[in-house]
This record gives C-alpha cells, sequence and structure tokens, in this order.
C-alpha cells in the first residue's frame, strides 16, 4: 500500500475547500448537470457556503445532501483527518484519541468516527475456496468461564477466504442454524472450507461444499492444508484493538467496529493509501441522489 503521510495530506487538503473540491469531484466526475439547465454546465463555489452555483443560471447544488456531512457544523478537513486517522493503523484509534487530537468533544468525536465507520461496511461478493470459518466471543473481561459458554459476551462469526477478503458479523449464536446458512449465503458452492471441530459445521459436506477440519481440543492445528490461522489472527487483531484502543465496546455497537477492521484488512494491499479507500466511499448518497438543487430567486 502506498504510504500517506500526514505532511502529505495537510499539503493535499490545506482546508474545507479543498477538502470539499474533492467530493465534488468524486460525486460529478464528468462536471456537475444542472437541473434546470438540463446539461453539465460551469460551477462556481459560494463564498461562505459549501455549495456551488450554475454559472448560467444561478441554481445552487449542494454537494454535501446525503452525505455523513450533511447538517454537520463540524469543518470538512476534521472530518477527512478522522478518515485518515481511522485508517492509518491496524487497529484504528478511539474517539478519544480524536477529541484531543480536534479539540471537539467526546460525543463530537464519537459521532465523527461512528458515521466513518458506516462508510466502512462493504457488501461483498460471495467467496470462492479455500475458506475458512470460525467464531469468536468478544466481550469484557469477566470471572468465570472462558471461550464458548462464555457469560456477558457477543458471538461473531468470521469468513475469510484465504489471500482475500474477510467477513466478520455478530451472530446470536453458534447453532447451525445460524453458521451455515451465512456459510451458504456467503461462498460459493462446491467451495473448500475449513473450521475446527465444532458440531455446528457437520452438515458442510450435505449443503454441498467441501469440508476438512482441524481439532484444536486434541491441540492438532494444522493438518495438511485444513487450518483456520487465517481467521484465527484476524481474531486475534480485532481483540488486541478492542483491548488496547477502544477498550470497551457495547454489543450493540459491535458491527461498525468489526467493519472497520475488516475493511482495512481487505484493502490493506491495495496500492492506493488507506485514506482514498474510505474517503472515495463518500460519493455514497442516500437515496442514489447527488446533491440537492435550489433555484435562486
Amino acid at each position: 500500500m502506498q504510504r500517506f503521510t500526514v505532511h502529505q495530506f495537510n499539503r493535499r487538503f490545506p482546508d474545507d475547500d479543498a477538502c470539499l473540491a474533492y467530493i465534488v469531484g468524486l460525486i460529478y466526475p464528468d462536471g456537475i448537470t444542472c437541473r434546470t439547465c438540463g446539461r453539465v454546465t460551469g460551477h462556481h463555489k459560494l463564498a461562505k457556503r459549501k455549495a456551488y452555483s450554475c454559472q448560467e443560471c444561478g441554481t445552487h447544488v449542494y454537494p454535501l445532501a446525503g452525505t455523513i456531512f450533511e447538517k454537520s457544523s463540524t469543518p470538512l478537513k476534521s472530518w477527512f483527518y478522522a478518515m485518515y486517522l481511522l485508517g492509518s493503523t491496524r487497529t484504528g484509534i478511539s474517539a478519544k484519541q480524536l477529541e484531543r487530537e480536534l479539540g471537539v468533544t467526546y460525543k463530537t468525536a464519537w459521532r465523527m468516527f461512528a458515521q466513518v465507520r458506516k462508510l466502512m461496511a462493504e457488501d461483498l461478493d460471495p467467496f470462492a475456496g479455500p475458506v475458512e470459518a470460525d467464531e469468536t466471543y468478544v466481550g469484557g473481561k469477566r470471572p468465570g468461564r472462558r471461550g464458548r459458554g462464555a457469560a456477558g459476551k457477543a458471538v461473531v462469526q468470521g469468513i475469510v477466504q484465504r489471500k482475500g477478503k474477510i467477513l466478520a458479523s455478530v451472530v446470536p449464536n453458534v447453532k447451525a442454524a445460524t453458521l451455515i446458512p451465512n456459510i451458504e449465503a456467503r461462498v460459493l458452492p462446491a467451495s473448500m472450507v475449513y473450521t475446527d471441530e465444532l458440531a455446528s459445521y457437520n452438515s458442510l459436506e450435505k449443503k454441498g461444499f467441501a469440508h476438512e477440519r482441524v481439532h484444536h481440543a486434541a491441540q492438532v492445528y494444522v493438518r495438511g492444508s485444513a487450518h483456520t490461522n487465517t481467521i484465527e489472527g484476524f481474531w486475534s487483531l480485532v481483540k488486541r484493538g478492542l483491548d488496547g484502543v477502544n477498550h470497551q465496546v457495547g454489543h450493540n455497537k459491535l458491527q461498525g467496529y468489526l467493519d472497520s477492521y475488516t475493511f482495512r484488512w481487505n484493502h490493506r494491499d491495495d496500492e492506493r493509501p488507506m485514506f482514498e479507500a474510505i474517503a472515495t466511499r463518500t460519493a455514497k448518497v442516500r437515496d442514489g441522489q447527488q446533491g440537492v438543487y435550489a433555484p435562486i430567486g
């Protein structure tokens, strides 16, 4: 992945106008089509407003409408810096650190990160084998039983294509009725699926998949090509990040954090910087609308 330093970030985005121009380029790569004129026309930035005006008829367009920046009084450069920071490490940073770096309230910092994490949710194409599937428990440290069946923890299912991408989803339990349909929806038929010895995976072959497993309880972690080391490595990354950076994550917020970890994992080998992988997704706007127009007068 190409390195993108803080110096490069500040030089590319010195102010809000530069950030707004970047967003306009994402949403309108072929130029802004004026609704009134019915064609692509020249537009100029309005002073002290996050809007552009058609040079021929004066119709206004608001590029931030429908994006995560809509109706936000926080400077655009602060939003961009939040995206930069969230993608700058393998585990991201905390809202508390963003609060300190931007000089905003914790409530504002948390909301910014929550909005940016929405951009990092991906709808991936089904995986082809070989694939690893596994589940883990995520939650605060509590006395008593550890691992499967531990109280107060959220269950997360992971599916990873070897040398490819990964999916991680919060699930209600580790029953076959929960885990198997997720694999059927995310993995192409006849693919090789590697799992551990959990009985919930017993029906994979009946569902049309090739299936091999390793028996962790017997301290067998690799058997030929059969292992779940890839997904286990991802679990370690997630848990280190949640423990060391985020410290405590509610079950109702966990999926958003998982999306950020999987996004960084899936784009770790991209040629473009991680910041751009995140920032370019701001072009996704609600209801397919690209800006809101308001004629002058």
